[in-house]
């Protein structure tokens, strides 16, 4: 469906403006803009690197009871904050605790913090919670529970709160945004906001006491997906034929709540909505902000991160970050890379290509991380590794890399309250500072005094992209398990293939292929393409007509976007790009492929082929002598089809420097980077108009001997290491640097032209 349409059906039924993520008016332009030009006090550009503070120690959402000790102890820990070398705190309000009574707001921590904040010379984003709300709300408006599959409603223990769907609770909730909203633009200090930490159909909870839960199914939610339904079928009798029913009134339309053997096209319709509906819902949460302050900027953040962890038939998260994305002036993400248990601790290869997908997901326009760990995580009794401080400065410049343009560590104090008690803080709970916040204040010093450039520099465009399906997951319907894991592994896997060689790699989203310049683009990977879209198949034949180079993995089309087979694989008239068809199928755990001189195993398929045009070249086998590959020329570009799946492999049962990467990048003509180094050194670079950043990246557990040279386009005026602050000299438009880089650190250079 398209995101117009749906955008435009949930604006009508939420009795507001029609206007459509991604298409800001002029006037939002210009607000976005002020928002932008927000200085510190030298006038400088202003990059946020804030810690999570709201006055004294208490947990978010939670808040510190005021007394009368407050101000004098608040603004130690603010000083204690500006004297590490942020810039920014992050604080928060509370629904449950802002308004107790309808109507009776209590946001006396807001305020004294803001005060205080002015007084230190420090900015203050403000996080808003609704998720915790208040018990009049629940009182007052029963029908606003949440429900599950069997209809009954879900009691708020503050968390999860109440139905955004339900018209008096969104009231309630939007009336509670404008409320804080004049509290807080009144001072300089103010910021920016959040709306929405982790969005999600539920948050902060899991209902253990139901069997497999799905939100929400309560009235308001059902009559809500009616309209979504109208606008996409236009009529009952569509609805009947693609779900298989025999509906004779709207009022008989529901959710699903369980599979059948029949069709799945509705449990897809289900899942597809909800993602629409939450990017909607944070959408009204800016609008009513905007409406009383159009000059701050609106965020919002993913949980730790997406679309990797979560996908739409997620029964709690069911989000589509690409969609999420147009709704706030600066989408984001969290991260967590050591959460909770030691066996859980990202590795590199993930660390990556979680920073990777926040750039990508938020389509290069810059994102916000809002929360990023800054001490040892804990659930229970389960306690996590320490957080270093190198880490909290790979971390942190990685996603400077990658485009951040706020910075939020999880948080300054240690949690004093629930299951992560004592875990996450960046300095002791009775204050004592830590080495990580020394470190980490540092680093915000180093970026906040670059931040000329660097808020005006872009990552270095990638000349390969991966394409990731959101709609994959749902392959198969409310049962299935096998899909929604395998289309994360396959993008992981060759993630990872093109990661340990340097070649960066743009994540895009099927569903926004359709009016994108792909041509800038050498090379472009479809793994796992089980189930297409009409608009994904055509723009991606265009651009193989156009000269592009497609790498695609088996059964591609196999079924179409309503869950519906196709009558040939590959589907979509694909034929024509590939010159063969699909004749059988065999399952299995492993194949073995051979590629000239070089082997490497897929999963779950062998597919075997029907040669259709003589023109497709054979280019890899399987063990068994069965064509495995097959290349051939459409247009003024050439596809390659392989018969079973390397991405998902690689992440199951991980190769070093997997061949099938080098293989890709040598037939779309990559560039290979300028870089030698006796250990793992990762490069990453932005460029501006008027300088370029490059970052070099030691994950190695020794020092490296690093060498890197490149052409720069315009002769460099000044060169800077900013991490120790070494000059380096300019060579005209060439830069070279051959220096030795300690182990787990980061080296940062600042070319100005």
């Amino acid at each position: 469906m398209n995101y117009r349409k749906a955008a435009a059906v949930l604006c009508a039924w939420a009795g507001i403006g029609a206007a459509v993520p991604g298409t800001l008016a002029d006037g939002t332009r210009k607000e976005v803009r002020a928002a932008n030009a927000v200085t510190g006090e030298s006038g400088a550009a202003f990059f946020p690197v804030a810690v999570w503070y709201s006055g004294g120690k208490a947990r978010a959402p939670m808040l510190e009871q005021i007394t009368a000790e407050s101000p004098r102890l608040w603004k130690e820990d603010l000083e204690k904050i500006k004297g590490l070398g942020f810039n920014t705190v992050r604080t928060w309000v509370e629904w449950n605790v802002g308004e107790p009574r309808e109507g009776e707001y209590q946001l006396e921590n807001l305020d004294l913090v803001l005060r205080l904040a002015e007084e230190t010379g420090l900015k203050v984003i403000v996080q808003v919670y609704v998720d915790s709300a208040p018990e009049w709300v629940g009182a007052k408006y029963p029908e606003g529970r949440y429900a599950a599959q069997d209809g009954q409603p879900i009691p708020s223990q503050a968390a999860p709160g109440f139905c955004f769907d339900n018209r008096n609770v969104r009231k309630a909730e939007l009336d509670f945004f404008q409320v804080v909203a004049r509290h807080a633009n009144h001072t300089a200090a103010f910021y920016g906001w959040d709306l929405w930490s982790e969005p999600a159909a539920l948050n902060w909870v899991r209902v253990g006491y139901k069997a497999e839960p799905m939100f929400c199914y309560c009235p308001a939610s059902m009559e809500r997906f009616r309209q979504w339904l109208k606008k996409k079928y236009g009529t009952m009798e569509e609805v009947n034929a693609a779900w298989h029913r025999t509906f004779t009134d709207w009022k008989q339309v529901e959710p699903p709540r369980y599979g059948t053997i029949l069709t799945y096209t509705d449990f897809m319709d289900w899942r597809v909505f909800y993602g629409y509906k939450l990017a909607e819902d944070l959408k009204m949460r800016s609008e009513a902000v905007k409406a009383i302050d159009p000059v701050h900027l609106t965020t919002s953040h993913a949980p730790n991160p997406s679309p990797m962890v979560r996908t739409l038939a997620d029964p709690y998260d069911s989000t589509d970050d690409f969609l999420m994305k147009d709704s706030v002036d600066y989408f984001g993400t969290s991260f967590y890379p050591k959460l909770t248990a030691v066996e859980h601790n990202w590795t590199l290869n993930r660390r990556a290509l979680a920073m990777d997908l926040a750039e990508a997901i938020t389509g290069g326009r810059g994102f916000y991380v809002g929360e990023l760990q800054s001490g040892f995580g804990v659930h229970g009794t389960t306690i996590g590794s320490e957080v270093t401080a190198s880490d909290l400065e790979m971390w942190t410049w990685g996603m400077v890399a990658r485009g951040a343009r706020a910075i939020n560590y999880y948080a300054f104090y240690p949690m004093n309250a629930g299951y992560e008690s004592g875990g996450y803080g960046m300095i002791q709970l009775d204050g004592t500072l830590t080495e990580r916040s020394r470190r980490a204040g540092e680093t915000a010093k180093r970026i906040q005094a670059n931040a000329d450039l660097l808020l005006k520099a872009k990552p270095r465009q990638p000349e390969a992209a991966i394409v990731f399906s959101p709609l994959v997951p749902l392959l198969g319907g409310y049962d299935e398990e096998n899909s929604r894991i395998a289309m994360h592994r396959a993008v992981a896997g060759y993630h990872r293939m093109f990661f340990e060689r340097n070649l960066p790699l743009e994540v895009l989203s099927s569903r926004e292929l359709a009016g994108m310049a792909l041509q800038k683009y050498k090379l472009i990977i479809l793994p796992y393409p089980l189930m297409m879209t009409g608009d994904e198949a055509r723009a991606l034949k265009e651009y193989v007509n156009k000269g592009g180079h497609l790498f695609v993995e088996a059964r591609p089309g196999w079924v179409n976007e309503d869950g519906h087979a196709e009558a040939m694989v590959p589907g979509f008239g694909w034929q024509e790009i590939f010159g063969v068809k699909e004749s059988s199928i065999d399952p299995g755990k492993e194949f073995t492929v051979k590629w000239g001189g070089e082997e490497f195993a897929g999963t779950s398929f062998l597919e075997h082929f029907s040669v259709l045009d003589e023109g497709a070249r054979l280019v890899a086998k399987f063990a068994d002598g069965t064509p495995a590959a097959y290349e051939h020329a459409y247009g003024k570009g050439s596809a390659i089809l392989l018969g079973t799946f390397a991405g998902q492999h690689n992440e199951e049962k991980t190769v070093a420097m997997h061949p099938l990467g080098g293989i890709l990048a040598r037939w779309a003509g990559l560039h290979t980077p300028g870089l030698k180094a006796s250990a793992l050194v990762e490069l990453r670079e932005m460029e501006a108009a008027k300088g370029r950043v490059v970052f070099l990246f030691n994950h190695g557990e020794k020092a490296a001997e690093v060498e890197f040279a490149e052409e720069l386009g315009s002769a460099a005026t000044r060169v800077r290491e900013i991490v120790t602050g070494q000059t380096v000299k300019a060579s005209g438009t060439g830069f070279q640097v051959k220096t030795e880089i300690p182990a787990q650190a980061v080296r940062v250079y600042r070319i100005d032209y």
